[in-house]
């Protein structure tokens, strides 16, 4: 009886562990008011936001004004996310991948990290302006 239950306890950690999916959402209308100063513009903002993924392996475009399309190749994974902002706000929109088992609700389990990291980078960048 206790082999059976500790086989079954290991069989759920092993089933869990081979899961490599997780919900995608995305961020949106990200609140950056408290973070910049009064003196900053929304050029200061696109700047953080491209030096930030830039810092981070992203290849930075800027689409149009209030758009930057940021583009992730990792080994054989590849992220893409449109970044739209202003001065008060921004988003990361998740656009498309490669190799990342997206399924129109989940994504592979590195994708939330790495927009988390992108996030967290931008953050920094447009508080140290």
């Amino acid at each position: 009886m206790m082999r059976v239950i500790i086989l079954s306890i290991l069989l759920v950690g092993f089933l869990s562990a081979c899961n490599t999916s997780r919900p995608l959402t995305n961020l949106n209308n990200y609140s950056i008011e408290y973070l910049v100063d009064e003196d900053e513009t929304v050029e200061d903002i696109k700047l953080s936001i491209l030096r930030a993924g830039q810092v981070l392996g992203w290849k930075m475009d800027a689409v149009k004004p209030g758009l930057i399309r940021g583009t992730l190749h990792l080994r054989a994974h590849t992220a893409v996310v449109d970044i739209p902002y202003t001065l008060n706000d921004y988003s990361i929109l998740y656009v498309d991948s490669k190799n990342l088992d997206y399924n129109g609700s989940t994504i592979h389990r590195s994708y939330p990290r790495w927009v988390n990291n992108l996030k967290a980078k931008i953050d920094e960048y447009i508080a140290s302006r």
